[in-house]
């Protein structure tokens, strides 16, 4: 399973990618994994401000609907467009092409106090 030590993880297996005062926001390896294949996935918050643990959307897999936490707060400024014809990208390549927003971060500096990949590694115990 991967970890990519450039992201920060949460403990509702959410990951961020922080890029100057954007960053983006996925779901892990290990979520996906847990979920199984997902078939759709329901994001309505593009243009808004959505606080740090609040629910951005849904994703929605064979079995199960879960939550989508965001990380940290920050406006969403993007949804992936990609994923509203193959939600399978976030199974496939949920480090890349499977991410699910872009945001504006509120406080860069709120990033710093999410997991590191090895503190992330150690919760999944993976």
């Amino acid at each position: 399973m991967d970890f990519p030590s450039g992201l920060k993880y949460t403990k509702d297996h959410e990951w961020i990618k922080v890029d100057g005062n954007e960053a983006y926001v996925g779901i892990t390896e290990f979520a996906q994994r847990e979920l199984g294949d997902i078939v759709y996935i329901d994001i309505n918050s593009l243009g808004k401000e959505v606080a740090k643990d609040e629910v951005f959307g849904t994703v929605e897999a064979v079995k199960t609907v879960s939550d989508l936490f965001m990380p940290v707060t920050g406006t969403v400024t993007e949804i992936n467009p990609a994923l509203d014809k193959q939600p399978e990208l976030v199974n496939s390549d949920p480090y890349g092409e499977g991410w699910m927003v872009k945001i504006s971060l509120s406080d860069p500096a709120a990033v710093d106090g999410l997991l590191t990949a090895e503190s992330y590694q150690s919760l999944t115990g993976a």
